[in-house]
């Protein structure tokens, strides 16, 4: 245990974000106004119902002991419902499912259950950071899979199962995206799937934002697919759909023998979420969906605001399909300066925070990621603080 770090700890590259997240801290010190689309996170509120059965059951005095590392079994059952009634799924709510504490955890801790070190994990690059960290933490040898259009995804994938020494393991999925927000369909899994069971692959999709969707209908599930619980788990969460980021509820779904290793872990690890939270999430998933409805409209309609009215500003951005997250190209007059200088950049000039897209992999060093979650007016003021930083860059 000697020496200036600890094993884990130095095979954690710097923190890409930390530079960005140092001068938004300066600057609220100093009182400065920052409009931040850097993180994702959600502000808007989860629906009166939900929060009433979170008070209802926090008032009981029984409420407050221990809980279950795996969720309490009126909650898996809920979770069931709702895959059955989105996807047309029927899942075994005592061996297929498990409630985690947040997707992120849930990913993190299975990282840890099936990975020995050496291992080889093919993930997605750019991609969301705890599924490429999860594994390097958990001892694994990250491979990045450049994801420029499904069909060569999968083919990018193939080739690395015949040339990397040893097998890749495990194959991570993450749509719709974070960040790119790209989604796929029910043929890609289904090639997916083949891959797996073809080169003994294990599947790990990450499902965040099956419900953040605007173009081109709902996102399916990769177990909609036959055969896909045989080699196959599903992460999904209530942070984004309800809008209980801070509640830290989510699910793994899928592979029996998958699940059970989860379970296992996270039996030393914790004694899962605090009992009124799961009894309220049973309230969202069971109840009435008005609020995840007005959450994505509003989220389409921002999406829509930034689109034009930075374009209107001279930063033009493709328009997402799904998420609440926008990912753009670095403008020309600033491209050579790279992600990490640019958002620092446009955080001096404009008080603008972006997401730098090297967070998400050396493939994203080109992007910017922009996530919607100030309201419209908050947008537009965004768009006219860059008007003039991008018409100086233009001149």
């Amino acid at each position: 245990m000697s020496g200036t770090s600890f094993y884990r700890e130095r095979r954690l590259p710097p923190y890409v974000f930390a530079e960005v997240n140092r001068m938004k801290a300066a600057w609220r010190k100093q009182g400065r106004d920052i409009i931040d689309l850097g993180m994702g996170n959600p502000d808007l509120p989860p629906a009166p119902h939900i929060i009433d059965k979170l008070k209802e059951v926090a008032a009981d005095p029984r409420a407050h002991r221990y809980s279950a590392s795996q969720g309490i079994p009126a909650l898996r059952r809920a979770f069931c419902r709702y895959y059955e009634r989105r996807f047309n799924v029927g899942l075994n709510p005592d061996s297929e499912v498990c409630v985690t504490l947040g997707s992120k955890e849930g990913l993190a801790n299975l990282a840890q259950a099936i990975t020995a070190p050496g291992d080889v994990i093919l993930v997605p690059d750019p991609s969301y950071p705890i599924h490429m960290f999860g594994f390097i933490i958990a001892g694994a040898a990250v491979r990045p899979v450049s994801f420029n259009d499904p069909e060569q995804f999968l083919r990018d994938a193939a080739h690395a199962c015949r040339r990397s020494i040893p097998a890749p393991g495990a194959l991570v999925l993450n749509f719709p995206s974070n960040p790119t927000a790209r989604v796929v369909d029910l043929d890609f899994y289904r090639e997916a799937v083949r891959l797996a069971k073809a080169n003994d692959l294990v599947l790990i999709s990450d499902l965040a934002y099956a419900e953040i969707f605007f173009d081109g209908g709902p996102p399916p599930s990769i177990l909609e697919v036959e055969g896909a619980r045989d080699v196959a788990v599903e992460f999904t969460s209530m942070s984004k759909t309800y809008s209980m980021p801070g509640w830290r509820i989510g699910f793994a779904a899928g592979s029996a023998r998958l699940i059970d290793a989860l379970k296992r872990v996270k039996s030393y690890l914790d004694y899962g979420a605090f009992t009124p939270i799961q009894v309220a999430a049973i309230a969202a998933l069971d109840g009435p969906q008005d609020g995840v409805e007005a959450a994505r409209a509003t989220y389409r309609a921002r999406r829509d605001v930034m689109v034009e009215s930075f374009a209107r500003a001279g930063f033009h951005i493709p328009s997402p399909p799904a998420t609440m997250f926008a990912w753009a190209p670095l403008p020309e007059p600033h491209a050579h300066l790279g992600s990490v200088e640019f958002a620092k950049l446009l955080l001096e000039k404009t008080g603008v925070a972006v997401a730098p897209g090297l967070g998400f992999g050396e493939r994203g060093d080109g992007h910017v990621r922009l996530a919607v979650v100030e309201n419209e007016q908050r947008i537009r003021q965004a768009a006219r603080a860059m008007k003039g930083f991008f018409s100086e860059a233009a001149a």
